[in-house]
């Protein structure tokens, strides 16, 4: 179970990011950044990566 909530971590850590960076690179200058919404569809998308590895991990698959 704690290699579980490892991979599913890190999985969801990198999606957080992901979608940060996708979002920051819309706006043409930080001035044009809506923060709340890059931290609030980051923090979704985490939670929602999380909920998704519930199906299942691949990289459990490899262990």
């Amino acid at each position: 179970m704690k290699d579980w909530f490892s991979c599913a971590g890190v999985r969801a850590v990198k999606t957080v990011a992901q979608t940060a960076v996708s979002l920051i690179g819309v706006g043409s200058v930080m001035s044009d950044i809506d923060w709340m919404m890059v931290g609030s569809a980051s923090l979704l998308a985490g939670i929602l990566s999380l909920l998704t590895s519930v199906a299942g991990l691949p990289e459990m698959e490899e262990k």
